[in-house]
């Protein structure tokens, strides 16, 4: 992160706005601000970067207790290999560099998705991270790295089916809870509200059971380009949006 949490936010600014308690972000358009600068890819995923750590602090000031974002789906695998192993040494750089003021600010991380494919060095650096902010009772930093939402949807039921052949539970105990206790983020809550950017209106994959009732926020910036006052603009839509959950709303509709 680049420095301390940002204290530039004033109560008066932040009052009347409906705080996320889980807040997701796909962080989309990387290569696209790179390709509009004339620059190369990779330089695009570096100043994404960047747009984490300031996320990371504007969840911080505003008192968001979770945050996921989407790093790498288990979809970018076909992108080229350079591309790949360049965001790979991107998380290990970021690890590096940020480890200690993430602990300083109290952050606990987590790295959600699948382990397979990655090799041994970069799973120890995520078992460490882990580890070592895991008495941490701050910001959540949820990063699905690897992740797929059908890819952990399927280990969900093979790890239920597994109890089941053991004899250690009742197929007719299997209901939502069970399934949500059997996915990655168990333990946590759902998303109040997803950001996406950089124009695109997909969750491509990202956090399928989760989002459920999740509302949705789509901006047009590419994510290098997001900061407080886009920020501001994604809470004061979410503050106006009346959450029914199936329900009737306040509006009676």
């Amino acid at each position: 992160m680049a420095g301390e949490p940002a204290a530039s936010m004033t109560p008066r600014m932040a009052s009347g706005l409906r705080i996320p308690v889980h807040l997701g972000v796909i962080m989309d358009g990387n290569g696209r601000w790179a390709k509009a600068r004339g620059k190369r890819r990779t330089e695009g995923h570096v100043q994404g970067v960047g747009a984490l750590r300031g996320m990371v602090e504007l969840c911080i000031t505003y008192g968001v207790s979770y945050l996921t974002v989407f790093s790498f789906s288990s979809e970018n695998w076909s992108r080229p290999p350079d591309e790949i192993s360049f965001i790979f040494n991107l998380l290990r750089r970021f690890v590096a560099s940020d480890l200690q003021r993430l602990i300083r600010n109290n952050v606990k991380v987590r790295i959600i998705g699948t382990r397979e494919g990655l090799d041994h060095s970069l799973v120890r650096l995520i078992d460490d991270v882990e580890a070592k902010t895991a008495g941490n009772t701050g910001l959540t930093l949820v990063v699905a790295f690897n992740y797929g939402g059908r890819a952990e949807l399927a280990a969900a039921a093979r790890q239920l089916a597994h109890e089941v052949a053991a004899g250690r539970l009742d197929p007719d105990a299997i209901d939502e809870a069970a399934i949500a206790r059997s996915l990655f983020t168990e333990g946590m809550p759902d998303p109040d509200l997803i950001i996406r950017t950089s124009g695109e209106q997909r969750l491509s994959n990202f956090l399928l059971w989760q989002a459920a009732y999740s509302e949705f926020v789509f901006v047009d910036e590419h994510w290098p380009d997001f900061n407080e006052a886009s920020f501001l603009r994604v809470l004061e839509a979410f503050s106006l949006r009346d959450r029914r959950f199936g329900g009737i709303g306040a509006t009676g509709s």
